[in-house]
């Protein structure tokens, strides 16, 4: 008895000296043992491998690759009056990267936001594709029943991606078929990497090909290892560890909160104040998909941490479910809920125009779409914003906004090319342009009367050289 009571305070005295396991990250274990941990108290120990990955899974009541294909087309098939079922490109192995688009008019443009969600970025982290799947299934189970849902159908293109490594998952490893952290693959802001397209990886490529096509106003990728919303910068230009936030600091921790307050009990974090992180105050990572999808895709995205363990047991998908269900929805509504939304347009018959929208104080702009011209900027509820918008050949025009906990909407209406033309004189003649105008005036008439009196002179003096004839 009393070797068992020593070898019990052995193995929680060794326990609570251990750091806690990251999953954005993958930094290699300090450990010898190559033990990693959970982050919230009370989380089982997970076993990883030296590349981070976990060794022993149990795969049992997971979606295999050929279930998760199946259940997407099944699901476009029962559910094709709101969605549509594509693929952005393949995996290494090439498995399709299938994606559900969600909305009252899938596959049609329109002036709304789109919302990207991704899952099993990781291959070792297959929590997400499962809910993923769950979030589809209960908004086309819902639709016109959930006020939420409906909203979300009705005013957002939501698109989701279940598995952007399913080779990785294949293998029960981080890495893709080629042991590339795909975190790991986008270009970075602060070092040259990643900046050759022929060697970056096919699912990245499809990720980057895929935002050249899709406007995103907001997206989220889901992660597994902590229970925690982490939200730009991932890393600094030095590589510290600091709080190191991007020109919208402010909406992202916003974005975060609405997350983390919305799940079952990611506020309650002991080690995340409120159940947030700045990335590069957790640990900075570089070649990450959300700091480029803020600076060259334009979209604001988060990194969901959703379990504390990568692979658990597959009878805890259900609860997770439960616990991120509400998170879920709340997010993608936000991107209608917030923000200032509107169109940029001319004022003769309300012609597109390719406008973007600036932000008084935050060094970040948004383009409007091509198609509509519409733009939908997130801003965080409580403030007072004065808003820009910004078209080639135009005089900008700005209006000032107060949010409250909802969402506005304000089109930018732009005179005709033909009015614009006498705007571009007003500018650079100023209020001195009518003073010009009835001198060019006076000047012409003096011309005009000078004129007519010397044809008159003229007419006199061949009028006397007549002589008179005499009978």
């Amino acid at each position: 008895m009393k070797l068992l009571v020593s070898v019990l305070f052995i193995s929680l005295c060794f326990s609570s000296s251990v750091l806690p396991a990251i999953a954005r990250g993958g930094i290699p274990s300090s450990n010898p043992t190559g033990y990693g941990y959970g982050t919230q108290t009370g989380s089982g120990r997970h076993l990883f491998g030296e590349d981070g990955s976990q060794t022993s899974v149990d795969a049992q009541g997971y979606m295999t690759n050929s279930d998760l294909e199946m259940a997407i087309k099944d699901f476009g098939r029962r559910c094709s009056n709101i969605s549509r079922v594509y693929s952005i490109g393949e995996s290494v192995n090439g498995v399709p990267l299938w994606v559900i688009e969600i909305s009252d008019k899938p596959g049609e443009e329109e002036p709304e936001p789109a919302f990207k969600y991704i899952g099993n970025v990781h291959g070792d982290e297959p929590v997400g594709r499962e809910l993923l799947m769950h979030l589809a299934n209960w908004i086309c189970d819902n639709f016109l029943t959930d006020p939420m849902v409906t909203l979300i159908v009705d005013n957002v293109h939501l698109h989701i991606l279940p598995s952007m490594n399913p080779d990785g998952f294949s293998l029960r490893r981080r890495g893709n078929a080629n042991n590339i952290d795909l975190n790991r693959d986008f270009p970075d802001q602060f070092f040259n990497m990643n900046d050759d397209v022929d060697v970056r990886q096919p699912e990245t490529r499809a990720i980057m090909k895929w935002l050249r096509k899709i406007h995103f106003t907001a997206s989220a990728s889901l992660h597994g290892g902590a229970v925690v919303a982490n939200y730009p910068w991932d890393g600094t230009q030095d590589k510290r560890r600091m709080y190191f936030g991007c020109p919208d600091d402010k909406i992202f921790r916003f974005l975060a909160s609405v997350y983390s307050r919305s799940h079952y009990n990611m506020s309650l974090s002991k080690e995340f104040e409120g159940g947030i992180t700045n990335g590069a105050s957790w640990y900075p990572i570089y070649g990450g998909m959300q700091d480029w999808n803020y600076i060259y895709g334009g979209c604001l995205e988060l990194t969901l941490e959703i379990s504390d363990n990568k692979w658990p047991p597959a009878n805890e998908l259900l609860t997770l479910w439960e616990y991120n269900k509400k998170s879920m929805l709340d997010l993608v509504a936000t991107v209608v809920q917030t923000g200032v939304h509107g169109r940029i347009l001319t004022s003769d018959g309300g012609k597109p125009l390719p406008g973007s929208i600036a932000i008084n104080g935050i060094d970040y702009t948004v383009k409007a779409s091509t198609a509509f011209a519409d733009y939908h900027r997130l801003l965080a509820p409580g403030g007072r914003y004065e808003v820009t918008a910004i078209v080639p050949g135009y005089k900008s025009k700005t209006t000032v906004i107060s949010l409250e906990e909802s969402g506005t909407n304000v089109d930018f209406i732009f005179d005709p090319e033909v009015d614009r033309r006498w705007d571009s004189i007003s500018i650079i003649w100023g209020p001195r342009l009518e003073v010009y105008l009835l001198m060019i005036v006076a000047v012409f008439l003096l011309f005009l009367c000078r004129r007519r009196t010397i044809s008159r002179l003229k007419q006199r003096q061949l009028a006397g050289l007549k002589r008179p004839v005499v009978v």
